[in-house]
């Protein structure tokens, strides 16, 4: 069984960056692969549960490979995560595009106010140097204290022009977005691995509940046969018991391919939004269809052009790359402009327009403390990806390898389980004839029933089993969404 190599699960990483960065964070959805569990749990796994879509009615839902697949899409838990972490890094995506793009405010104010001239400075002492200076003096009763009617307008402009770090902080945000949406692909890939590994497992169980069936009713009609031929006389009460006997263990097993069959079929539905009290009929029959051959190296070459967490975590190196570049450039001068242009107009005073434009030059001096602590921590998060990146080279290597040495050995065992089956059919077909010969007596007749009963389960195992190598084999070539009916042979 593969599994994908992560840098991360769910949630979200947030790199120290500086205030004037976006936030920078990038989004992983859990995608291991496994193997059908008794009782998984999507507190453990996301993917393991859904957001029901609709109540359970009373008709029976037909449900196709196919269907099951697009509702899984639809409402799966996990790629509903992992479409959320999506959106969330667009936006802060653009947050992060705001640095570059002007800030246009337009604000307007109206108020009446009443000014202490004493409290400004302008007390009696002041205002009688002041008098001196002009002609006839202040007007007698002159009031320290002012009222006005002040209507005012403004539109204020301020614009980033240059910046090492913001524009390394924007390419650092298309990168945590690209590997996104590789994380939201990565997701659709586990949700239809799930989602196929539950179907195939529902109808490997609805195989056996078909195969418990026919060996119950072949049980029930030797048992007659027994039953007959004792009250004949031509055969032993032991020859009736043992057929009873044989009956009663199908039927037992019966029994227990039913309530696994059901359960199955609960988790399922659980998976694609199912009520668990709808009621479902699996449409599709087990597939099976031999493979193309492929070396190893062909299969590689197209894992690495397709796997969705090997892109996501190129992507997450060109990320850190750039955060580590907005560290550096830090210590490089960056240049913005700024200003406004309103109109005020004071009771009794008339209208009057103002305005500033300004350009500011900042230059960091020294910082070098802080600055070189955040390139090291840069380096070291990089250094780390990159070797993660180098391992998950390897480890897509050894999962292609893997993933064909188990195709070729389940297709192996279902071709000897087939040939079982049949040999098993035979043996049970001559010891019938041999008993309603006289022959032999049923112990024999027993015994060929429950060798074909285990053949005809292993058959079932072999037939999932070799479709869910096939499964893995696309996922860990990347293409299981676009191909898996390809590689089931639907």
């Amino acid at each position: 069984m593969m599994v994908v190599n992560r840098t991360r699960q769910s949630g979200f990483r947030q790199w120290a960056i500086p205030a004037f960065l976006a936030a920078l964070a990038l989004t992983g959805a859990a995608a291991h692969l496994r193997a059908q569990t008794p009782n998984p749990s999507s507190s453990v796994n996301p993917f393991f549960g859904s957001v029901t879509a609709h109540a359970a009615s009373d008709e029976t839902l037909k449900l196709s490979l196919d269907e099951a697949v697009r509702r899984g899409l639809e409402t799966n838990l996990g790629l509903k995560e992992a479409e959320d972490s999506e959106k969330d890094l667009k936006g802060q995506k653009n947050e992060a595009l705001q640095n570059f793009l002007p800030t246009i405010t337009v604000t307007g104010t109206n108020g009446f106010y009443q000014h202490n001239l004493a409290a400004m400075g302008f007390g009696p002492s002041t205002i009688k140097k002041f008098a001196a200076l002009m002609p006839g003096g202040f007007p007698a009763g002159l009031s320290t204290i002012t009222k006005d009617d002040l209507t005012e307008g403004k539109i204020q402009y301020g614009q980033m022009l240059f910046s090492g770090p913001v524009i390394a902080g924007w390419k650092a945000a298309g990168a945590a977005e690209r590997a996104a949406h590789f994380a939201r692909m990565s997701a659709r890939g586990e949700v239809v691995q799930q989602v196929a590994t539950a179907y195939l497992h529902a109808i490997a169980a609805a195989s056996e509940v078909d195969n418990a069936k026919a060996l119950e009713a072949t049980g029930a009609l030797l048992l007659s046969h027994a039953h007959d031929a004792h009250l004949a006389g031509t055969a032993s009460n032991l020859d009736e018991l043992r057929a009873r006997v044989q009956l009663l263990a199908q039927q037992q097993a019966l029994i227990a391919a039913q309530n696994t069959l059901e359960k199955d079929l609960i988790l399922l539905k659980r998976e694609i939004g199912i009520d668990p009290g709808q009621k479902i009929a699996l449409t599709d029959p087990a597939p099976y269809s031999e493979l193309a051959t492929q070396t190893p190296e062909e299969v590689r070459a197209v894992a690495y052009k397709n796997r969705q967490d090997y892109q996501k975590l190129q992507n997450e190196a060109v990320e850190l790359k750039a955060v580590h570049a907005a560290y550096r450039s830090q210590r490089l001068p960056s240049l913005s402009f700024g200003g406004y242009y309103g109109v005020s107009q004071v009771s009794g005073a008339g209208a009057h327009g103002n305005f500033a434009a300004q350009g500011t030059l900042s230059i960091p001096l020294f910082r070098e403390a802080k600055l070189r602590g955040d390139i090291d921590s840069s380096q070291a998060q990089l250094a780390a990806v990159d070797a993660q990146l180098a391992d998950l080279r390897g480890n897509i290597d050894r999962q292609v390898r893997s993933a064909l040495l188990d195709v070729d050995a389940s297709t192996q065992l279902v071709q000897v389980a087939r040939s079982n089956v049949d040999l098993a059919a035979r043996a049970l077909s001559d010891e019938t004839d041999r008993v309603s010969a006289g022959v032999d007596d049923n112990l024999p007749l027993v015994t060929a029933q429950a060798t074909l009963a285990s053949a005809q389960s292993n058959l079932v195992e072999s037939l999932y089993q070799y479709n869910l190598s096939k499964l893995v084999l696309a996922r860990a070539t990347g293409v299981l969404e676009q191909q898996y009916r390809v590689y089931l042979g639907k």
